[in-house]
């Protein structure tokens, strides 16, 4: 049994799409499934949505997306967990390589990331920013897996980090075991690269950078992250697939 746990604050624009990507993806890789969205203080359709896609709806009000995902893996009955944001999509060689890495022993991991329709100067300094990152082994927060057993052996996400919790939980992970980036991209949204302009972005990205690790543990300056801003139209990769699905 698979547990998807979708952490969502007012995702109404773009949680169609990754249910239904999570919904196809389960399908094709022939594996029973049960997807949990947890709405997170959301003021849009966004639990509406989630019921009417078959989705387990667990409401917290925190805006924290760590609380979100514990409690999306409290809710859980399955035996593996994936853990993917609300823009994300996945198919299901992502499901199959990552059963294959946890039968192989791997105690969890992450996948590489495409991001949709981010302007050039955004790609150009990803692609140098995902070298770094993933060759240093960290998980990307847009999708995470594990086993039950390994989740609640680290103890789960840090519920005092409001950032960079991916971080923290690969360490934690890689204490128990080794850690697996799969090469198969997912897509993610790169929504906050088209509303926010690259100056806006390397300010508030320096700003934690000087604040340290307890920058991560105040929403003080983490803007970007928890404004809660939201494009008013679909993005074209999120168009097409709905148009496929």
């Amino acid at each position: 049994m698979l547990s998807f746990v979708v952490p969502a604050y007012n995702e109404e624009l773009e949680l169609p799409s990754t249910l239904a990507s999570i919904n196809r993806a389960a399908h094709e890789a022939q594996r029973n499934h049960e997807i949990i969205v947890v709405d997170d203080a959301s003021t849009d359709r966004t639990a509406e949505i989630a019921a009417s896609a078959g989705a387990r709806v667990v409401v917290i009000d925190r805006r924290q997306i760590a609380a979100s995902r514990n409690a999306g893996a409290r809710a859980a009955n399955g035996d593996i967990f994936f853990f993917v944001d609300a823009d994300t999509r996945i198919n299901e060689i992502h499901i199959a390589d990552a059963i294959m890495a946890l039968e192989a022993g791997y105690a969890g991991g992450s996948a590489l990331v495409e991001i949709d329709g981010a302007p050039l100067w955004a790609r150009l300094s990803l692609k140098i920013f995902s070298i770094v990152y993933f060759g240093l082994n960290f998980g990307a927060g847009a999708f995470l897996f594990t086993t039950r057993q390994n989740f609640e052996q680290i103890g789960g996400f840090d519920e005092t980090l409001f950032i960079g919790e991916e971080i923290y939980f690969s360490l934690a992970l890689r204490k128990i075991g080794r850690f697996k980036i799969l090469e198969e991209p997912i897509i993610t949204s790169g929504r906050k690269l088209r509303m926010y302009s690259a100056g806006e972005i390397l300010k508030n990205s320096f700003g934690v950078l000087l604040r340290g690790p307890r920058g991560a543990r105040s929403r003080t300056g983490l803007g970007i992250w928890y404004d809660g801003k939201r494009e008013t139209e679909p993005s074209q990769t999120t168009q097409s697939f709905a148009s496929s699905t």
